[in-house]
Order: structure tokens, then sequence, then C-alpha cells
């Protein structure tokens, strides 16, 4: 299916990158807000935000080895739920909100809206959600279903546009299967070692399944023996196979990890047919 460019217009509400900022997707009756932590009170002369809602806190962790952490809300009145939301939840620094400029949306828009983007954000496993449960989805029309099926894809682009990919899954599957076979990638190698993998625009995704080398060199470097034995502390690793896709900061990360040794991703990562990672990168 052909895609179009899409126009996102972005105002530095302070002047300042690192302040409020609103954003609009051409056609779109959507309006997104994003809002650090220490600006919420300041933003109480917006009206909108006063409009019914869903939104996303974002927040680190003090723990490098886990992922950062999201929560996914909805409210009749955005602002005075993130109010709140100051004195109850400490872990979060920013804010992006959605609403209706022309404020059509309902409670149950909103409930479907926060149900669905908490499953999306779950099976794409980039964040830590701290819901205490998950959110309970209204009963709406076929209708306003396909009208709110529209926003969060309008949702999903911004959101993903400001930075924060907790509803991009780690690797995107092609419907073109000879697509699908160029951008996959494999490693066959001593002790084991049996993965799959694709090169995407974060880094290097070993998917599920793969099979770790048994054993690491005496040479492997202690970085890399770190991280295994995190990946492993963690699960994502069990008995030498992935449990889940797992995203590494490049291909020579992946491929060390895989063969338990030092590794030139480039060159080890090779195609169904043998050619090498750094070949295809190159082809324009």
């Amino acid at each position: 299916m052909k895609t179009f460019g899409k126009t996102i217009k972005i105002y530095l509400i302070d002047g300042d990158p690192n302040g409020r900022m609103s954003c609009e997707l051409s056609n779109w009756s959507g309006k997104a807000y994003k809002l650090p932590r220490k600006l919420i009170k300041e933003s109480a002369n917006r009206p909108d935000l006063d409009n019914t809602g869903v939104y996303i806190l974002f927040g680190r962790t003090d723990d490098i080895e886990e992922k950062d952490l999201a929560y996914i809300g909805e409210a009749e009145g955005v602002r005075n739920r993130l109010e709140d939301h100051l004195a109850k939840k400490d872990f979060w620094n920013e804010a992006i909100t959605f609403i209706s400029k022309d404020n059509n949306l309902n409670k149950a828009h909103v409930k479907y809206l926060e149900s669905r983007l908490y499953e999306i954000a779950k099976k794409a496993d980039r964040y830590n959600l701290t819901n205490s449960n998950s959110p309970t989805k209204s009963s709406i029309s076929e209708s306003d279903q396909s009208e709110m099926e529209e926003f969060i894809e309008n949702i999903k682009l911004l959101v993903n546009s400001l930075g924060f990919k907790i509803f991009e899954p780690l690797r995107k599957v092609s419907i073109n299967k000879e697509e699908e076979e160029k951008n996959t990638f494999y490693i066959k190698a001593a002790r084991g070692a049996n993965a799959t993998g694709q090169s995407t625009s974060d880094g290097f995704v070993v998917f599920k399944d793969s099979v770790i080398a048994d054993s690491t060199t005496n040479s492997f470097p202690q970085n890399w023996e770190k991280l295994r034995n995190s990946l492993i502390k963690n699960k994502i690793i069990e008995q030498n196979t992935f449990t889940k896709d797992c995203l590494f900061s490049s291909p020579s990360s992946a491929a060390a990890i895989v063969m338990g040794r030092s590794a030139n991703g480039l060159t080890e990562w090779k195609t169904e047919d043998g050619r090498i990672l750094k070949t295809i990168e190159s082809i324009t």
C-alpha cells in the first residue's frame, strides 16, 4: 500500500525546545501537547487542556538494566488529572496528552483509546507500564471504533515523531516476502550459535528463539560478558535461547552476544544466500 508524506506543525509554547510543545497533524482534528512535569501548573491558561482526552506519562528508571517507565491514562479534564499525578506519581518527568480540537471526544471514546493504547504498548514491550491494571475497553459503535482506530494511528505517528517509541514494535514484518528475506540476517557459528535478526533504525534486533553459543571465549570482552549475564538474569535468554525479540545498539553487539566472542556484525550477519550486512547496507 502506498504511503504519503505528512506535515506536523510543532509550536514551542515557551520558545524552548525543552519546554512545552503543541503538535498538530495536517487534516486531523486531534491535537497533542508535550509537557514537562515542572510546567504542568503553568499550563492552566490553555483551555483546551481541560478537554476530554488521553495522556501518557514518561519517566526513567534508576536501574540501567531496566526499561524506561510509562503510564497510560484518560480523563474528562486532562490538565486536572495531570496535576493530580504531580502528587501521586513521582516516576514521570514528561507527559504527552491528546485531545480533540473540536472537543468531540467523550468518556467512552477515551476509555477505548486508553485500553487500545495500553494493548499496543504492552505488545511493543519498549517500556515498563506502571498501570496497576489493564484498562477496560468501552463498548462503542462500529463507526466510532473506526474513527478511534484512525485517531490511534495518528497518536502513534506523533508520539514516535516526538522521540518516544512506546508503540513501535522492535521489528516490522513486511507483507512482501522478497522484502522480508532481504532484511533478514542469520548467524550459524561455533558452539551452537544459530540466530536470526533484522537491522532497524534503532539498532539490530535478534529474533525470539535465536540460540546463542553455549560458552564464551577466553578473550570475550568484559562488557559483552556483563551484558550476556544481564540478559540471562532478566530471562531474556533462557537455556541459551532468546525468549523474546531483543534490541541491541549495533549489529556487532548482537553478533558478539550470539557468538560468545568479539565480532564484526557487518560481516558476521548474512542473508540466506550468503551476502553480508555490510554489502546489503551499501547497495543504493
